[in-house]
């Protein structure tokens, strides 16, 4: 298992990014989850998942993490910080 904080700080809304991290997510044979404020998100439930992601509020200048679980899970993480950082949602 690996688990990775982000700090968001992007001030746009979250829906777009919700969207594309789920598709990233489906890419991985690891279990793959988005961890904000005590609730979590299974990122590989589809739509469910986005609307869930949606429900959470993140706002710019919070921390959320990711947790990956499974053989392919390194790769996982790095892709989801590359695509985190690619879209300026972080800070690097």
């Amino acid at each position: 298992m690996i688990k990775k904080k982000f700090i968001i700080t992007k001030n746009t809304g979250f829906a777009r990014p919700a969207t594309l991290l789920v598709s990233l997510a489906y890419k991985f044979k690891s279990d793959i989850f988005l961890e904000y404020q005590g609730d979590t998100v299974n990122l590989k439930h589809s739509t469910k998942s986005i609307m869930e992601i949606l429900s959470l509020g993140i706002k710019p200048g919070t921390k959320l993490y990711i947790k990956a679980i499974g053989s392919d899970e390194i790769r996982a993480i790095q892709s989801i910080k590359e695509y985190f950082n690619k879209k300026g949602l972080i800070n690097d």
